[in-house]
């Protein structure tokens, strides 16, 4: 993660002090953008299980059976293809013949809107189907309304 964070860093300012490879760099976030939809997606879409069944495979107040959440892509593979990718594209970056001229603010343009619309698609998805991408805290056992510990003898 910290690897990748600091090639995607060192990328970056190679693009701004050079001034070009917008498109590489759109494709990049491009497929950044989509590695981070299938991160953030469960691994059965309940949509196509709700289809099926009539049911959806992820927990509700009716059934409270506790499933966790399997995403698509797990979270190695994403950093994995994350640093694939920024890897081949900067190395693209030393070639003229990926430096195609472009006037990047419509890129920018571009970008800023599909992530809007297909994280505002996603957020519907999470909210239609009450699923939560993340875990917050530890979970903690109760036994009798005191918190579970298990303490060793001296």
């Amino acid at each position: 993660m910290d690897f990748t964070s600091v090639l995607i860093a060192s990328f970056l300012i190679r693009i701004i002090y050079k001034q070009g490879w917008y498109i590489i760099t759109y494709a990049l976030a491009i497929y950044h953008l989509n590695l981070l939809l299938a991160f953030l997606t469960p691994k059965t879409d309940p949509a196509f299980e709700e289809e099926d069944e009539g049911e959806s495979e992820l927990p509700t107040k009716q059934n409270e059976e506790f499933r966790p959440f399997i995403r698509r892509l797990p979270e190695f593979k994403f950093w994995y293809s994350a640093t694939k990718a920024t890897i081949v594209a900067f190395f693209c970056t030393f070639f003229n013949i990926f430096d195609i001229p472009v006037f990047w603010p419509i890129l920018v343009m571009y970008f800023i809107t599909l992530f809007c619309i297909t994280m505002k698609r996603q957020i519907k998805h999470m909210i239609r189907y009450r699923y939560i991408p993340f875990t917050f805290g530890k979970p903690r056992f109760e036994k009798n309304g005191y918190p579970f510990i298990i303490r060793k003898n001296k």
